[in-house]
């Protein structure tokens, strides 16, 4: 992948490019900003030129036989860790996962964490970097190059690793052998093991522009009218993956909604029966589900809290969920708001932790009745 691939960027492309030219590229760095921002396609680029034979001011030659492989994702000296899930008794490592990953990348990117265990078959099972995956990180990288002049390993979300792995990794990163360059591509830095963070250098990456997501959806979707790539582009908010979402009209996200509408519903009008039922909807989604229809009502609260402030320009609604907000965000309020976003960050960690999702949500549910009341 060349930087010329990506969309907007420039001041991180900078960085990343004088950092080459000027010989002074830190061995370990985290990549880190928000979901859909094309952290990891960043990676990916700096790699390639990093490597690049006939690297030039401003990008990598991409036509070389290391551009090549690297856009391939076949070169030799390229390595990857990202979570997977375990099948059965098995152990696994990312390895096992290598055509997947590939696959992912080359022909579904943007992508999430949630599209990827979908892709490898998760079964509603957490993604994890396992402490198994240590011991392949540490044998690749003690090898010497086999044509590169840098090994480059990419740890796709960090904060996904065992603690053992974690642990297992500090002497490598903070001593790697040979010329070895370390990308960890994160959406929650504050998550990866402090010694670990403190091993690296920081590399920020800020949400997409408006201008960026437009550039975007008139490459990746050119059926589009100028009035649609523009509404995309508002409801998106600098996030590629909720453009996805927002042209897909996926039916998760709008199965979200209705159970979003009915709980605020049922938890006004105080149906403690109609909320028992609500929550039995809500329980068979599974695991990776819940997480994410309690990241939906997160947004969902934000969304109807500034909708209530009137401050449109900060507004990413779909026209159903502005339709809604329209009624219901005069209940989301100064007075309320952090306590409905405390309860849903409750509710996320229980989730995490395994409670009974029964309990969770219900629990929830009733929070909720007192909430709107405020």
């Amino acid at each position: 992948m060349k930087f010329s691939d990506i969309y907007g960027q420039t001041d991180v492309k900078r960085r990343l490019i004088q950092s080459v030219q000027e010989g002074r590229v830190p061995h370990a760095q985290i990549i880190c900003g928000p979901e859909g921002s094309e952290k990891l396609e960043l990676a990916l680029a700096f790699a390639q030129y990093v490597n690049c034979t006939n690297r030039t001011e401003t990008d990598s030659c991409g036509v070389c036989p290391s551009c090549r492989k690297f856009a391939a994702l076949v070169h030799p000296d390229l390595h990857f860790a990202y979570p997977i899930v375990k099948t059965g008794d098995k152990n696994v490592v990312c390895s096992d996962f290598a055509t997947e990953w590939r696959d992912m990348i080359l022909h579904h990117s943007p992508f999430s964490l949630n599209a990827w265990l979908d892709f490898i078959g998760a079964e509603n099972k957490q993604g994890v970097i396992y402490a198994g995956e240590s011991e392949e990180i540490i044998g690749a990288l003690s090898q010497k190059s086999f044509e590169a002049d840098t090994k480059v390993m990419i740890i796709w979300l960090p904060e996904k690793m065992n603690p053992t792995c974690a642990n297992k990794l500090l002497k490598v990163i903070e001593e790697p052998v040979g010329k070895t360059l370390f990308l960890l591509v994160s959406d929650n830095p504050e998550a990866v093991l402090g010694t670990i963070q403190s091993r690296t250098q920081r590399v920020q990456v800020p949400p997409l522009t408006s201008a960026d997501v437009l550039g975007y959806l008139a490459a990746a979707h050119p059926e589009l009218t100028e009035e649609q790539r523009t509404d995309v582009a508002h409801v998106a908010g600098g996030n590629l993956l909720a453009a996805e979402d927002a042209l897909s009209a996926s039916s998760d996200n709008k199965e979200y909604f209705d159970l979003f509408v009915e709980l605020m519903r049922a938890a006004y009008a105080r149906k403690t029966k109609q909320l028992l039922e609500w929550t039995n909807k809500v329980v068979p989604l599974g695991r990776k589900r819940h997480s994410a229809f309690i990241d939906y009502m997160s947004r969902m609260v934000r969304e109807s809290f500034i909708f209530n402030m009137k401050q449109p320009p900060l507004n990413f609604m779909t026209g159903y969920e502005q339709n809604f907000s329209l009624r219901f965000s005069p209940f989301v309020n100064e007075r309320n708001v952090m306590g409905l976003s405390n309860e849903l960050q409750l509710a996320a960690r229980d989730v995490e932790r395994n409670v009974q999702p029964k309990m969770i949500f219900f629990d929830f549910a009733l929070k909720v009745t007192m909430l709107l009341k405020m």
